[in-house]
């Protein structure tokens, strides 16, 4: 696989990927991805939704909103504190039946993968949030939810904190123990990014005395 000079240069490969369309994934290109570099923190989901394809950004539909107001982070603070990217990058498009998404294959997901590991490579994120099961377990090794959201555990020189899905269509947060991890884990998330905006903070050096 390829290494990329820089950031500038990953996404512009990226955008115009075909692994999964040549390889017969009934996927809805663009890739959806958002950052320029700058940010210090890396958020790690599963895939763009509709909406996000639409708009060609992450995190717009009713989950982003959701996930924002976890964090309690309006829009712009989200959008430059975090570099957005996902296990697979384009919308799977929906299931068969018409109501909801579909889950990307094993192969989709191992044929993004590589955008993932040089991202992080050129990036060198201080803080991690992986968003759902899948995203902790590529990142992690976590096989349940349950084992990691509430923890920090570190990836190379970078802190991960693991969340459960914001999705309205999962019931992880409904339970008593699992509401009590995630509170742990943005109590983390929130600490991470205080800390990060102490460290970027310039104080201008005094002028000299004429």
């Amino acid at each position: 696989m390829r290494r990329y000079r820089s950031i500038a240069a990953l996404q512009r490969e990226n955008a115009v990927c075909r692994r999964c369309l040549d390889a017969g994934h009934p996927i809805v290109p663009p890739p959806v991805v958002a950052g320029d570099g700058r940010q210090r923190a890396y958020l790690y989901g599963l895939a763009p939704g509709a909406t996000e394809a639409s708009v060609g950004r992450p995190w717009q539909g009713r989950a982003g909103r959701t996930l924002r107001r976890w964090l309690q982070m309006d829009e712009q603070r989200f959008e430059a504190a975090f570099y957005r990217a996902s296990v697979t990058r384009c919308y799977p498009g929906p299931v068969e039946s018409g109501r909801g998404d579909r889950a990307a294959t094993a192969e989709e997901r191992r044929l993004c993968a590589w955008w993932t590991t040089e991202e992080l490579r050129l990036l060198d994120p201080a803080l991690v949030v992986t968003v759902g099961a899948i995203p902790a377990q590529r990142l992690l090794g976590a096989r349940r939810l349950a084992d990691a959201v509430g923890k920090s555990f570190l990836l190379g020189d970078a802190v991960v904190v693991p969340l459960p899905h914001p999705s309205g269509a999962s019931g992880w947060v409904n339970v008593p123990a699992n509401r009590a991890r995630l509170g742990k884990a943005l109590t983390h998330v929130r600490r991470e990014l205080a800390r990060l905006a102490d460290e970027e903070e310039v104080v201008a050096p005094p002028g000299e005395a004429g």
